[in-house]
């Protein structure tokens, strides 16, 4: 079965918050993270905030955790940190945190950037996960990654028109039973 968008459903816009890590990077030259947050608001979306992290479990702990927190942001997005060097710690700081994890999307991630970087897409962690009824999805730091992860599986799946099925539909639904530690 295809994919396919429904006529038949309104946009639901959604509220994104994105992450840039990075121990060199600022604002200004904040390719990947202008990318996103670019790309997110012309599908539609809203630009819940936007900040930038040194690479260091703690410092994204404690941004990522706010924004978990905040009923307003439905998707985190962030960028960098995924690969391998000592300072890329972005999985080890964020994996934790989820309550499922969304093994699909590292898979799907992977094929899209096979198909244009080959075998280097191996030096990728891309994960994405769910914690406290927030989507959370964790790319590579280059603008290429972030354009492929939102052209081909984010943006579609935070669309409420795309079928068969989206995150959207699930989303008033993904804390339903859960027990946290109140």
């Amino acid at each position: 079965m295809t994919a396919s968008s429904s006529n038949n459903r309104q946009f639901v816009a959604l509220n994104i918050a994105v992450l840039t890590l990075s121990d060199t990077r600022t604002t200004k030259d904040d390719k990947s993270g202008q990318t996103l947050a670019d790309r997110l608001q012309s599908a539609g979306h809203h630009l819940a905030d936007r900040q930038m992290s040194k690479d260091d479990i703690a410092s994204i702990r404690e941004v990522v955790g706010v924004w978990i927190e905040d009923p307003a942001i439905d998707v985190i997005i962030t960028t960098g940190g995924t690969g391998f060097t000592g300072r890329d710690v972005t999985v080890e700081a964020i994996e934790p945190l989820f309550e499922k994890k969304m093994d699909g999307f590292s898979t799907i991630f992977h094929q899209i950037s096979f198909a244009k970087i080959g075998t280097s897409t191996i030096q990728s962690r891309a994960t994405g996960g769910v914690a406290n009824a927030t989507y959370i999805f964790c790319l590579p730091g280059s603008p290429g990654a972030c354009k492929d992860a939102w052209d081909g599986i984010i943006n579609q799946q935070l669309d409420y028109r795309h079928m068969p099925c989206n995150f959207v539909e699930i989303l008033p639904r993904l804390d339903e039973g859960l027990q946290r530690g109140n």
